[in-house]
């Protein structure tokens, strides 16, 4: 209960924060003015909070209630589309989440694998970046792994990349990596049609993702394709997901139903 309360403090704080430090392309349309009274406005962060939560705890029920058979097909459906995908086929390096059935993630195991055990299969084998978390305050890293094995079980009873390897030497961490990734595979709670996105309340990946927007900025590279997965009850009518300005929108969904291009890059490219 306390660390639940930790983390719904530092996510209100995160909400109110949103745009000290925005992000050109979420924050750049807003008139300084009306960024200022949306921060100084309590009562819509609250509302925007509230409904947040509400559509938390209603898709958490309906993922409780969906069948292993239900789950265990639709993540066979999602991994095999994201696997003979084009642009995952042929990007170079990337970051991707590793699922967790406590969580009731769409499933990353298989698509995992295939990167890291098949080296045969390709020319040159991507580079994988997975997240450890660092604090309760939203902050996570990105670190290079190899192998599966490279995966340990964290407190919290999440895989996560350890620190240093077996040698002993501290894993590259993306925001510190000569290249950049031209590919982000995101987990969720709910997502619309739109690129709308609603996380779990820590906010770990809105900031990572602002973050490394910044880098790609400061080092004039290429943006990465953000693809989100998605169960198909996660998929929620428009106007059920309510946003503020650190909200980062996807760029496209990978559903049962197929890749769903929806930013003006992902439809210019593979819609």
């Amino acid at each position: 209960m306390r660390a639940g309360k930790l983390v719904n403090k530092a996510a209100m704080a995160l909400m109110s924060n949103s745009c000290k430090i925005p992000s050109p392309s979420l924050c750049s349309a807003m008139t300084p003015n009306r960024r200022r009274s949306f921060v100084d406005d309590p009562r819509q962060l609250e509302a925007i909070f509230q409904k947040k939560q509400l559509l938390r705890s209603k898709i958490r029920k309906e993922l409780k209630n969906m069948s292993p058979i239900q789950r265990a097909h639709e993540d066979t459906a999602i991994q095999n589309i994201v696997l003979e995908a084009l642009w995952f086929k042929s990007s170079q390096s990337l970051c991707a989440y590793v699922s967790s059935a406590a969580l009731r993630e769409v499933g990353t195991s298989k698509i995992l694998a295939e990167v890291l055990c098949n080296e045969s299969k390709q020319e040159k084998q991507k580079r994988v970046y997975v997240p450890r978390v660092e604090d309760i305050f939203s902050n996570m890293k990105m670190l290079k792994i190899s192998s599966l094995n490279d995966l340990v079980l964290s407190y919290m009873d999440i895989l996560e990349p350890a620190p240093v390897d077996s040698d002993g030497k501290e894993r590259e961490e993306v925001m510190q990596a000569c290249e950049p990734v031209d590919l982000v595979v995101l987990p969720g709670l709910a997502f619309d049609r739109s690129g709308r996105r609603l996380g779990r309340n820590g906010g770990y990946y809105d900031m990572f993702l602002r973050k490394y927007e910044d880098l790609v900025k400061e080092k004039n590279w290429k943006r990465p394709l953000l693809v989100a997965l998605a169960y198909s009850i996660q998929i929620v009518d428009e106007g059920a997901i309510a946003t503020t300005p650190n909200d980062v929108p996807v760029d496209a969904l990978v559903s049962p139903a197929g890749f769903s291009p929806i930013s003006p890059v992902a439809l210019k490219l593979y819609g």
